[in-house]
């Protein structure tokens, strides 16, 4: 996932689809689990894939839905969280926030960025 940048280029050149209709879903750190964030632009934040997509597209300018995996781990230990399962409470919580990120990524493709931002970005 840290070197998506060069799918999401070949596919956007392939299927001739503008950088303004490109929706990235991530995973984030620095969000409480559960929490969803859309923006059209802005900063990688620490995240290695959306540095590597920015450097491949040569912009910061996509939009990205960040999908919040809170910070329960010990300092060196990041990756091991990241690539860790979820616990019983997250798993149960999980159907309800695939929910509201299916609305989501349909409002995105539907009514667009700015009007899905103003609807679900609280």
């Amino acid at each position: 996932m840290n070197l998506s940048g060069k799918a999401i280029s070949y596919w956007l050149q392939e299927l001739k689809i503008s950088k303004e209709n490109l929706l990235v879903i991530v995973d984030d750190l620095a969000l409480p689990f559960g929490t969803l964030r859309m923006r059209t632009k802005g900063g990688a934040a620490g995240h290695n894939g959306l540095k590597n997509i920015e450097l491949v597209l040569g912009s910061p300018e996509y939009s990205r839905l960040r999908f919040g995996i809170g910070d329960s781990f010990s300092k060196g230990q990041q990756v091991d969280f990241v690539l860790s399962n979820f616990s019983k409470s997250e798993i149960a919580d999980l159907p309800a926030h695939m929910d509201k990120t299916a609305e989501m990524v349909y409002s995105f493709c539907t009514i667009g960025s700015e009007r899905t931002m103003n609807f679900f970005n609280k």
